[in-house]
């Protein structure tokens, strides 16, 4: 990261992440607004790579990370099936606008359905307002209100 813009002519590609991208792991999820170190990004990248349940996707152009999501599937009571929840989707700023993000939601949808997983869920920060209208372009619905407690000592 911190590189140049990646050209407007090459296609990013997506690939599951591995522990080698935990710099670019950490900086992106900087960019989110949850700052990580490397030595973290290390270990939570470890950690959902031994729940075949989750997926943590880099995006890169020219060999440059631009962008991640995660995602994990789980069975749902309430709908009796699986569903995916989209955990974390970030694109670096420097790539903004370049369909990253779409190609990312993509992704995951494709291993959703060949999964059998029949819907998709995302959550984001009521004051993201620009993800909440990318996501809703993206054909995402308004859904559920989200409640939050910290539990801590």
């Amino acid at each position: 990261m911190g590189r140049a813009a990646p050209s407007d002519q090459t296609a990013p590609t997506v690939r599951l992440a591995e522990t080698g991208d935990a710099s670019d792991v950490a900086e992106l999820l900087s960019q989110l607004g949850y700052p990580c170190t490397r030595d973290e990004a290390i270990e939570r990248i470890a950690h959902l790579r031994e729940d075949p349940r989750h997926y943590l996707l880099l995006a890169e152009i020219d060999g440059h990370a631009c962008g991640l999501i995660s995602s994990h599937t789980r069975y749902s009571l309430t709908h009796g099936a699986e569903l995916a929840r989209i955990t974390a989707l970030v694109v670096a700023r420097s790539c903004h606008g370049q369909g990253i993000g779409r190609q990312l939601l993509r992704e995951v949808e494709r291993r959703a359905r060949r999964d059998g997983v029949s819907r998709v869920e995302v959550t984001s920060n009521v004051s993201r307002t620009e993800a909440h209208e990318f996501y809703r372009r993206c054909g995402y619905a308004d859904g559920s209100l989200k409640f939050v407690k910290t539990l801590g000592d």
